[in-house]
């Protein structure tokens, strides 16, 4: 057969993607997202648990000179615990995204991050080591904003719930930089 009879008749044949080699097989975690939801809320919830529970020294902070924009004790559990659902909702958009190196890279970061927030509370209350803390504080926030922008172009809300977080996390570190300017 001449070769523009053979281009012409490919021409008008349609187009059929390729089988592929293998079938997307979701997980039975896929399947059941929800309860993906629930490890993910539980796991990041645990997380401040374990700050909340972690040794310290009360008299210690009270002793502290401190700035006028501390807010009393009592707001840090409700607002930390609001922050972490919203924190492992975003993991979980993220995750259930179809698995890429994309989106594996930014869930390593969300978990780095969810790592240096663990290490705040121990270092600054159980250690009694403020600089410290804020030198977390410093890298947390980045890995936090690092994480928020590996997120926004797997699923927008995910990136949209951690800018509570962040925000919170500019609050914390003036916070924890104004206890270690004045102490």
């Amino acid at each position: 057969m001449p070769v523009t009879e053979a281009l012409r008749r490919d021409a008008t044949e349609p187009m059929v993607p390729a089988p592929s080699a293998r079938p997307e097989q979701r997980s039975w975690l896929h399947r059941h997202s929800f309860v993906a939801l629930a490890v993910f809320v539980v796991v990041t919830e645990a997380v401040g648990a374990a700050g909340a529970l972690a040794p310290r020294h009360p008299h210690w902070y009270d002793q502290l000179a401190r700035p006028s924009f501390d807010p009393p004790s009592w707001v840090f559990a409700p607002v930390w615990t609001l922050l972490y659902a919203a924190i492992a909702v975003a993991a979980w958009f993220v995750w259930r995204h179809h698995r890429t190196w994309q989106r594996d890279v930014a869930l390593r970061w969300w978990t780095a991050q969810l790592l240096l927030n663990a290490a705040w509370t121990p270092l600054f209350f159980g250690a009694r080591q403020p600089v410290w803390a804020l030198v977390d504080l410093v890298v947390l926030f980045v890995a936090a904003g690092v994480t928020a922008i590996r997120f926004l172009p797997l699923d927008r809300r995910a990136s949209l719930l951690l800018l509570p977080y962040l925000a919170w996390l500019v609050f914390a570190l003036a916070l924890n930089g104004a206890i270690v300017g004045m102490n």
